[in-house]
């Protein structure tokens, strides 16, 4: 019998969490990783890494081929372009001192799509294989130029019947034409809510007025587009956070169970902010609280809410296949299923990339809508974008259900090179897989309960955690 190689984690309770290649995981004591190391494997170990997927007899035979199966569904494939992120203004009507886009002041000039970038844009757009295609506008304030989104629109419409659009708005200025653009049937508006309305006002609106306007069409939106059609972000400042129980009322208040704790990212105008060396270590303590906050009010309340991107990574650790969010695939390739097209007409592989030119750190742009794609820039990208050979990533528990993010490492450190438990996402990731074994590994009614919820499964229970003693 051959063992697939197995990576190992000590957690806090001194039990051991168990990995290989495939996802397949279980928990264990020091006893068995002694005999696992020593190479003297007992008959119940044997039996147990047999039933349990962690071993074969011999190249090909079915234990060998379900592994090789379940590995491949774990790894990203390259895909169609099927999703845009539009840039037509870089103008915004706000000031959000932690702006990650570098935005221009509404009364700028020089900010928005030419005409020739548009009908670039709309060639591009058709030149996409569809059936359907999903198109996101973001900026500045995208709902300053609606004249453009509605080209944008009727000619998607028109090229990918059933295509979906998403407006990413502020949600500060809405008249006849802009709620007419936003009350279709396929499209969706993505806002951000930063928790109760002394922290929106304090990182975004900046005085009364505004923020009663905010939230009266906030209210207005959800009320007129209808359930499901309107989500938010909050964005959290680490050293002034808002009160849990205020954030997720706000945010219920509003129909909305999924709530994605996004800290300020290190781009654009937010990198002003004084850098603090301890600023993961804050996020990763603040989170893991608001965990089992959500935990304990669910059960409380019988209302279950989300973390959406703690469920993302629990999904993940639980299946292969569940790699819906970018930070999640490996191989995570550059402007496979999506990319985005600047104000300028530049092409970037992500949002966060295009961010990250702006400020002059590097340029990350991967040609212009007008000349079409680098390949050639792509691929050095791509080098990077795996995590499969990385000389750390290989011995890390978590290989199986992590992804990988240049972009990030270049934005913090200039370089992608570094030891890996050094980057921010390395660390954040960490945190995230041992809080996911922790709260899987609960045995509380309360636990188990929105592991359920979060997991999409019908019940959850110890049979769902592999054991070996």
């Amino acid at each position: 019998m051959t063992v697939w190689p197995l990576k190992f984690r000590q957690r806090g309770d001194g039990e051991f969490l168990l990995t290989d290649d495939a996802g397949g995981f279980f928990l264990s004591a020091q006893s068995f990783l002694e005999r696992y190391i020593g190479n003297t494997l007992s008959s119940a170990d044997q039996t147990f890494l047999r039933e349990n997927g962690h071993s074969f007899e011999r190249e090909g035979d079915p234990d060998w081929t379900a592994f090789a199966y379940r590995w491949a569904r774990r790894q990203s494939k390259q895909q169609e372009l099927s999703y845009v992120i539009l840039v037509p203004t870089l103008r915004c009507n706000l000031t959000c001192g932690y702006c990650q886009v570098s935005r221009a002041p509404e009364t700028a000039r020089g900010f928005d799509w030419s005409d020739e970038t548009l009908n670039a844009s709309l060639s591009f757009i058709g030149a996409m294989k569809g059936p359907r295609i999903k198109v996101e506008f973001q900026g500045g304030e995208p709902l300053l130029r609606v004249d453009l989104l509605e080209r944008i629109r009727s000619f998607t419409r028109a090229r990918f019947p059933g295509s979906q659009f998403v407006v990413c708005t502020n949600l500060q200025r809405l008249g006849d034409r802009e709620w007419a653009f936003l009350e279709q049937a396929d499209t969706f508006v993505s806002t951000s809510l930063d928790g109760d309305r002394d922290t929106h006002q304090r990182q975004r609106t900046h005085d009364d007025p505004t923020t009663d306007t905010f939230f009266k069409n906030l209210a207005d939106a959800v009320r007129r587009l209808g359930p499901g059609k309107v989500s938010a972000l909050p964005t959290i400042d680490v050293d002034a956070s808002p009160n849990f129980e205020e954030l997720v009322g706000n945010f219920e208040r509003y129909g909305m169970q999924s709530i994605y704790l996004r800290p300020i990212n290190h781009q654009g105008f937010a990198r002003r902010r004084r850098s603090d060396p301890h600023s993961i270590e804050k996020w990763n303590t603040l989170h893991s609280s608001f965990i089992d906050y959500l935990i304990d009010r669910n059960h409380r309340t019988g209302r279950y809410i989300e973390e959406y991107y703690f469920s993302q990574c629990l999904r993940r650790f639980l299946r292969s296949g569940a790699d819906d969010h970018v930070d999640l695939r490996n191989p995570n390739f550059f402007a496979s299923d999506y990319i985005v097209i600047d104000h300028d007409g530049q092409l970037y592989p992500t949002d966060e990339a295009r961010m990250l030119s702006r400020i002059g750190r590097v340029d990350l742009s991967i040609g212009t809508v007008t000349a079409g794609i680098d390949r050639a820039k792509i691929q050095l990208l791509n080098h990077a974008s795996m995590n499969n050979f990385d000389p750390d990533c290989i011995h890390c528990v978590y290989q199986p259900f992590c992804g990988t993010d240049v972009v990030d490492d270049l934005s913090r450190d200039g370089r992608i090179d570094l030891v890996r438990t050094d980057t921010w996402f390395c660390q954040r990731h960490m945190h995230l897989f041992d809080k996911v074994v922790e709260v899987i590994s609960r045995r509380d009614k309360a636990a188990v309960r929105s592991v359920a919820k979060w997991a999409r499964v019908p019940s959850w229970g110890d049979h769902m955690i592999p054991v070996h003693t």
